[in-house]
Protein backbone atom coordinates (compact mmCIF):
# COMPACT_ATOMS: atom_id res chain seq x y z
CA UNK A 1 0.00 0.00 0.00
CA UNK A 2 1.55 3.34 -1.01
CA UNK A 3 1.60 6.46 1.16
CA UNK A 4 -1.33 8.19 -0.48
CA UNK A 5 -3.54 5.11 -0.28
CA UNK A 6 -2.59 4.60 3.35
CA UNK A 7 -3.46 8.18 4.26
CA UNK A 8 -6.57 8.26 2.11
CA UNK A 9 -5.22 11.04 -0.10
CA UNK A 10 -5.68 9.57 -3.56
CA UNK A 11 -6.48 12.35 -5.99
CA UNK A 12 -4.39 14.92 -4.08
CA UNK A 13 -3.11 17.34 -6.69
CA UNK A 14 -0.47 19.17 -4.69
CA UNK A 15 2.60 18.63 -2.53
CA UNK A 16 2.00 16.15 0.30
CA UNK A 17 4.09 15.38 3.34
CA UNK A 18 3.56 13.22 6.41
CA UNK A 19 5.31 14.82 9.33
CA UNK A 20 6.31 11.61 11.13
CA UNK A 21 8.22 10.22 8.18
CA UNK A 22 9.03 13.49 6.36
CA UNK A 23 7.93 11.99 3.04
CA UNK A 24 7.57 14.21 -0.01
CA UNK A 25 5.49 13.72 -3.14
CA UNK A 26 5.96 15.53 -6.44
CA UNK A 27 4.30 18.98 -6.35
CA UNK A 28 2.16 20.39 -9.08
CA UNK A 29 2.95 23.88 -10.28
CA UNK A 30 0.40 26.40 -9.09
CA UNK A 31 -1.26 28.35 -11.86
CA UNK A 32 -1.38 32.11 -11.85
CA UNK A 33 -5.07 31.99 -10.98
CA UNK A 34 -4.35 29.77 -7.99
CA UNK A 35 -1.48 31.86 -6.71
CA UNK A 36 -3.52 35.08 -6.89
CA UNK A 37 -6.76 34.19 -5.16
CA UNK A 38 -9.18 37.11 -5.03
CA UNK A 39 -10.54 36.24 -1.62
CA UNK A 40 -10.59 39.71 -0.11
CA UNK A 41 -13.42 40.99 -2.28
CA UNK A 42 -15.44 37.79 -2.40
CA UNK A 43 -16.79 37.45 1.11
CA UNK A 44 -19.65 39.56 2.43
CA UNK A 45 -19.28 41.44 5.67
CA UNK A 46 -19.26 39.04 8.61
CA UNK A 47 -22.33 39.08 10.78
CA UNK A 48 -23.25 37.66 14.15
CA UNK A 49 -24.89 34.22 14.41
CA UNK A 50 -28.55 34.39 13.54
CA UNK A 51 -30.01 32.11 16.17
CA UNK A 52 -29.24 30.30 19.40
CA UNK A 53 -29.22 26.51 19.64
CA UNK A 54 -28.95 26.01 23.36
CA UNK A 55 -26.56 27.22 26.04
CA UNK A 56 -23.51 25.57 24.51
CA UNK A 57 -24.06 26.36 20.86
CA UNK A 58 -25.07 28.79 18.15
CA UNK A 59 -26.24 28.63 14.55
CA UNK A 60 -23.76 30.18 12.16
CA UNK A 61 -24.65 32.60 9.40
CA UNK A 62 -24.43 29.71 6.92
CA UNK A 63 -27.02 27.74 8.91
CA UNK A 64 -24.50 25.25 10.36
CA UNK A 65 -24.75 24.42 14.07
CA UNK A 66 -21.68 25.34 16.09
CA UNK A 67 -20.60 24.00 19.48
CA UNK A 68 -18.91 25.92 22.28
CA UNK A 69 -15.42 24.73 23.22
CA UNK A 70 -14.80 26.19 26.65
CA UNK A 71 -11.74 28.22 27.61
CA UNK A 72 -8.96 26.47 29.48
CA UNK A 73 -5.93 24.22 29.22
CA UNK A 74 -5.64 20.96 27.33
CA UNK A 75 -2.88 18.46 26.55
CA UNK A 76 -1.44 18.85 23.04
CA UNK A 77 0.92 16.47 21.23
CA UNK A 78 1.94 12.85 21.86
CA UNK A 79 5.06 10.67 21.70
CA UNK A 80 5.30 10.96 17.91
CA UNK A 81 3.87 14.42 17.33
CA UNK A 82 5.37 16.15 20.31
CA UNK A 83 6.58 17.13 22.71
CA UNK A 84 3.51 16.73 24.90
CA UNK A 85 2.69 20.10 26.42
CA UNK A 86 -0.10 22.14 27.97
CA UNK A 87 -1.82 24.86 25.94
CA UNK A 88 -4.39 27.41 27.07
CA UNK A 89 -7.07 28.51 24.59
CA UNK A 90 -9.75 31.14 24.87
CA UNK A 91 -13.31 29.89 24.30
CA UNK A 92 -14.38 29.43 20.68
CA UNK A 93 -17.13 27.86 18.60
CA UNK A 94 -16.51 24.96 16.22
CA UNK A 95 -18.80 23.63 13.49
CA UNK A 96 -20.51 20.52 14.81
CA UNK A 97 -20.18 18.87 11.39
CA UNK A 98 -17.80 19.13 8.48
CA UNK A 99 -18.98 21.68 5.90
CA UNK A 100 -21.52 19.87 3.72
CA UNK A 101 -21.92 20.02 -0.03
CA UNK A 102 -25.34 21.67 0.29
CA UNK A 103 -23.79 24.57 2.24
CA UNK A 104 -20.87 24.86 -0.14
CA UNK A 105 -23.28 24.92 -3.09
CA UNK A 106 -24.98 27.98 -1.54
CA UNK A 107 -21.56 29.61 -1.22
CA UNK A 108 -20.82 28.93 -4.90
CA UNK A 109 -24.15 30.43 -5.95
CA UNK A 110 -23.39 33.58 -3.97
CA UNK A 111 -19.73 33.95 -4.92
CA UNK A 112 -19.38 32.30 -8.34
CA UNK A 113 -16.07 30.75 -7.32
CA UNK A 114 -14.23 27.95 -9.09
CA UNK A 115 -15.94 24.65 -8.29
CA UNK A 116 -14.19 21.95 -6.25
CA UNK A 117 -12.33 19.09 -7.87
CA UNK A 118 -14.80 16.42 -9.12
CA UNK A 119 -17.78 18.63 -8.19
CA UNK A 120 -19.60 17.43 -11.32
CA UNK A 121 -19.83 13.93 -9.80
CA UNK A 122 -21.80 15.19 -6.80
CA UNK A 123 -25.60 14.84 -6.66
CA UNK A 124 -27.01 17.42 -4.24
CA UNK A 125 -30.13 15.39 -3.59
CA UNK A 126 -28.16 12.30 -2.58
CA UNK A 127 -24.97 13.94 -1.33
CA UNK A 128 -26.12 17.22 0.18
CA UNK A 129 -25.36 16.06 3.72
CA UNK A 130 -21.94 14.62 2.88
CA UNK A 131 -18.82 16.75 3.41
CA UNK A 132 -17.55 18.90 0.57
CA UNK A 133 -14.24 17.62 -0.85
CA UNK A 134 -11.80 18.67 -3.55
CA UNK A 135 -11.23 22.09 -1.99
CA UNK A 136 -7.85 23.66 -1.43
CA UNK A 137 -6.92 25.74 1.61
CA UNK A 138 -7.85 29.01 -0.11
CA UNK A 139 -11.34 27.68 -0.92
CA UNK A 140 -11.86 26.64 2.70
CA UNK A 141 -10.65 29.98 4.04
CA UNK A 142 -12.88 31.91 1.62
CA UNK A 143 -15.96 29.91 2.60
CA UNK A 144 -15.39 30.40 6.32
CA UNK A 145 -14.88 34.14 5.89
CA UNK A 146 -17.99 34.40 3.71
CA UNK A 147 -19.92 32.70 6.52
CA UNK A 148 -18.61 35.16 9.12
CA UNK A 149 -16.25 32.56 10.54
CA UNK A 150 -12.63 31.44 10.08
CA UNK A 151 -10.64 28.24 9.86
CA UNK A 152 -9.72 26.82 13.28
CA UNK A 153 -6.13 27.06 14.41
CA UNK A 154 -4.31 23.75 14.71
CA UNK A 155 -4.47 24.04 18.50
CA UNK A 156 -8.22 24.68 18.42
CA UNK A 157 -8.79 21.68 16.17
CA UNK A 158 -6.76 19.43 18.47
CA UNK A 159 -8.56 20.60 21.60
CA UNK A 160 -11.94 20.00 19.95
CA UNK A 161 -10.81 16.47 19.09
CA UNK A 162 -8.90 15.55 22.28
CA UNK A 163 -10.91 17.20 25.07
CA UNK A 164 -8.65 18.28 27.97
CA UNK A 165 -7.00 14.94 28.71
CA UNK A 166 -4.91 14.23 25.61
CA UNK A 167 -7.04 11.28 24.50
CA UNK A 168 -6.13 9.21 21.45
CA UNK A 169 -9.49 9.59 19.70
CA UNK A 170 -12.38 12.03 20.10
CA UNK A 171 -14.39 9.41 22.03
CA UNK A 172 -11.50 8.49 24.35
CA UNK A 173 -8.75 5.87 24.44
CA UNK A 174 -10.96 2.90 23.58
CA UNK A 175 -10.19 0.93 20.47
CA UNK A 176 -10.99 2.21 17.02
CA UNK A 177 -13.72 0.33 15.16
CA UNK A 178 -16.14 0.96 12.33
CA UNK A 179 -18.98 1.96 14.68
CA UNK A 180 -17.08 5.12 15.68
CA UNK A 181 -15.58 6.52 12.48
CA UNK A 182 -15.44 6.20 8.70
CA UNK A 183 -11.95 4.93 7.78
CA UNK A 184 -10.28 2.10 5.86
CA UNK A 185 -10.87 -0.41 8.60
CA UNK A 186 -10.13 -3.56 6.59
CA UNK A 187 -7.61 -2.16 4.10
CA UNK A 188 -9.94 -2.89 1.17
CA UNK A 189 -11.93 0.31 0.87
CA UNK A 190 -11.54 2.19 -2.40
CA UNK A 191 -12.94 5.46 -3.71
CA UNK A 192 -16.46 4.96 -5.07
CA UNK A 193 -17.56 8.55 -5.47
CA UNK A 194 -19.30 10.67 -2.86
CA UNK A 195 -21.06 7.63 -1.44
CA UNK A 196 -17.68 6.67 0.04
CA UNK A 197 -18.21 9.53 2.50
CA UNK A 198 -20.54 9.33 5.48
CA UNK A 199 -23.52 11.60 6.02
CA UNK A 200 -23.08 14.25 8.69
CA UNK A 201 -23.71 12.90 12.17
CA UNK A 202 -23.59 9.21 11.21
CA UNK A 203 -21.24 8.16 14.04
CA UNK A 204 -22.90 8.99 17.34
CA UNK A 205 -20.41 6.82 19.25
CA UNK A 206 -17.49 8.66 17.67
CA UNK A 207 -18.29 12.25 18.60
CA UNK A 208 -16.11 14.23 20.99
CA UNK A 209 -17.23 15.21 24.51
CA UNK A 210 -18.10 18.61 23.05
CA UNK A 211 -20.59 16.92 20.72
CA UNK A 212 -18.53 17.44 17.53
CA UNK A 213 -18.76 14.74 14.86
CA UNK A 214 -16.26 13.20 12.41
CA UNK A 215 -13.06 14.60 13.88
CA UNK A 216 -11.65 11.13 13.16
CA UNK A 217 -12.00 9.87 9.60
CA UNK A 218 -14.46 10.76 6.81
CA UNK A 219 -12.39 13.67 5.41
CA UNK A 220 -9.15 15.34 6.36
CA UNK A 221 -9.76 18.93 7.51
CA UNK A 222 -7.75 22.02 6.61
CA UNK A 223 -6.79 24.24 9.55
CA UNK A 224 -5.45 27.79 9.53
CA UNK A 225 -1.81 27.15 10.44
CA UNK A 226 1.23 27.04 8.22
CA UNK A 227 3.13 23.85 8.96
CA UNK A 228 6.05 24.13 11.38
CA UNK A 229 7.88 20.93 12.32
CA UNK A 230 9.01 22.49 15.59
CA UNK A 231 5.74 24.23 16.45
CA UNK A 232 5.16 22.18 19.58
CA UNK A 233 8.65 22.96 20.84
CA UNK A 234 8.69 26.67 20.13
CA UNK A 235 5.15 28.04 20.08
CA UNK A 236 3.51 30.01 22.84
CA UNK A 237 1.45 28.03 25.34
CA UNK A 238 -1.44 30.50 25.18
CA UNK A 239 -3.58 30.77 22.02
CA UNK A 240 -0.83 29.72 19.56
CA UNK A 241 -1.40 31.02 16.03
CA UNK A 242 1.38 29.31 14.08
CA UNK A 243 3.88 30.83 11.67
CA UNK A 244 3.01 34.04 9.76
CA UNK A 245 4.01 32.39 6.46
CA UNK A 246 5.28 29.09 5.12
CA UNK A 247 5.19 26.54 2.32
CA UNK A 248 2.62 24.01 3.53
CA UNK A 249 -0.70 24.16 5.35
CA UNK A 250 -1.79 21.68 8.01
CA UNK A 251 -4.74 19.31 7.73
CA UNK A 252 -5.92 16.93 10.43
CA UNK A 253 -8.16 13.98 11.27
CA UNK A 254 -7.79 11.31 8.59
CA UNK A 255 -10.34 10.23 5.99
CA UNK A 256 -12.62 7.43 4.87
CA UNK A 257 -9.67 5.94 2.99
CA UNK A 258 -7.09 6.34 5.76
CA UNK A 259 -5.26 3.48 7.45
CA UNK A 260 -6.36 3.01 11.11
CA UNK A 261 -3.05 4.40 12.40
CA UNK A 262 -3.69 7.68 10.62
CA UNK A 263 -6.97 8.73 12.23
CA UNK A 264 -5.61 9.46 15.70
CA UNK A 265 -6.39 12.91 17.06
CA UNK A 266 -2.73 13.91 17.50
CA UNK A 267 -1.55 13.07 13.97
CA UNK A 268 -0.36 16.10 11.99
CA UNK A 269 -0.31 16.21 8.19
CA UNK A 270 0.40 18.93 5.65
CA UNK A 271 0.35 19.77 1.99
CA UNK A 272 0.37 22.54 -0.56
CA UNK A 273 -2.37 25.12 0.12
CA UNK A 274 -3.29 24.91 -3.57
CA UNK A 275 -3.61 21.11 -3.48
CA UNK A 276 -7.05 19.51 -3.88
CA UNK A 277 -8.00 15.94 -2.99
CA UNK A 278 -11.10 13.77 -2.95
CA UNK A 279 -10.52 13.19 0.77
CA UNK A 280 -9.85 16.71 2.07
CA UNK A 281 -12.58 19.03 3.33
CA UNK A 282 -12.86 21.39 6.30
CA UNK A 283 -14.98 22.88 9.05
CA UNK A 284 -15.06 26.41 10.43
CA UNK A 285 -14.55 28.02 13.81
CA UNK A 286 -15.62 31.33 15.33
CA UNK A 287 -14.23 33.35 18.21
CA UNK A 288 -16.48 34.02 21.19
CA UNK A 289 -17.02 37.80 21.44
CA UNK A 290 -15.41 39.29 24.52
CA UNK A 291 -17.80 41.28 26.74
CA UNK A 292 -17.53 45.04 26.45
CA UNK A 293 -17.39 46.74 29.84
CA UNK A 294 -20.07 49.38 30.40
CA UNK A 295 -18.98 53.03 30.30
CA UNK A 296 -18.07 54.54 33.62
CA UNK A 297 -20.10 57.56 34.62
CA UNK A 298 -17.73 60.49 35.31
CA UNK A 299 -17.64 61.84 38.82
CA UNK A 300 -19.50 65.14 39.05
Amino acid sequence: MNLRDRLGLCGFSGTLLLSAAVLLAIPRAASGAESKRQTQKEAPKASAPVAQSGKAGIIGKDGAPMVLVMAGEFTMGDRVFGPVHKVYLDAFYMDQYEVRTSLYAAFLRAIHREKPYNWQLMDLQADGDRPVIGVDWYDAEAYCRWAGKRLPTEAEWEKAARWTDGRTYPWGNGRLDKTKASYNWDGKRRWEGYRTLSLAGSYEAGKSPYGIYDLAGNVWEWVDDWYDRDAYKNSTTRNPQGLPAGEFKVFRGGSALSHPADVTAALRNRGSPTGRAITIGFRCAQSVPKPVPPPVRPVQ
